[in-house]
């Protein structure tokens, strides 16, 4: 059996999603989240095979989710489930280590085929998303350039530590990390730390 947790925000849409899964003999559905950090203790407790994840969810959830499971190194595999398809939703959700990428308007035998996959250790992506990864890599975007303190910064920020922690550490003042962070930002093109994480690690920037 694949054991598979499912984190949405709408009761219906878990309550449809746990009948279309649960309805395939391989497949069981064996706790359900309305939020990404529920899913996240789920995980850790039921130990399941696929998380199935809504990217946006009110109670917090998608990318900083898969982010905080990838790094507990949980054996689940976390595919995302949504309705949004942007460029920027999709790489931050594949830099981040989802599993698969898949959107809500698919059929049933196709999702279901889709976490089968996935469990296998195999990449799922709805055809859009594929064209948009592939439109991605084609562009070739031009490396981004940190300087030797912003790098340090952001391994800093990479081990979880907070602001004042990295000024502690680097022995610089908080309001000077935040400075390097907004400059971090800026030559990444993100808004927030996770991103600007996942970005400079997809580009080889935090590699030592």
């Amino acid at each position: 059996m694949i054991r598979i947790v499912l984190a949405d925000d709408h009761p219906v849409v878990r309550e449809g999603l746990s009948a279309m899964l649960s309805a395939e003999s391989d497949l069981e559905v064996v706790a359900d989240a309305s939020s990404g950090p529920q899913a996240e203790a789920l995980a850790a407790q039921l130990r399941p095979d696929i998380v199935l994840m809504d990217l946006r969810m009110p109670g917090g959830g998608g990318v900083d989710s898969i982010v905080r499971m990838t790094r507990a190194g949980l054996p689940c595999r976390v595919v995302v489930l949504t309705t949004y398809e942007t460029d920027r939703d999709i790489l931050r959700a594949v830099e981040a280590g989802a599993a698969g990428y898949l959107l809500k308007d698919l059929p049933r035998a196709e999702l279901a085929e889709a976490v089968r996959a996935a469990a296998r250790g195999e990449t799922v992506l709805a055809p859009s998303v594929a064209a948009r990864l592939v439109d991605q890599l084609r562009r070739k975007p031009e490396r981004p350039r940190l300087s030797e303190r912003e790098t340090a910064v952001l391994r800093l920020v990479a081990e979880g530590c907070t602001n004042a922690e990295i000024g502690r550490r680097l022995l610089i003042g908080e309001s000077t990390v935040k400075t390097y962070l907004l400059r971090v930002f800026g030559k990444l093109d993100v808004d927030d730390r996770t991103a600007a994480v996942t970005t400079a690690m997809r580009h080889g920037l935090l590699e030592q």
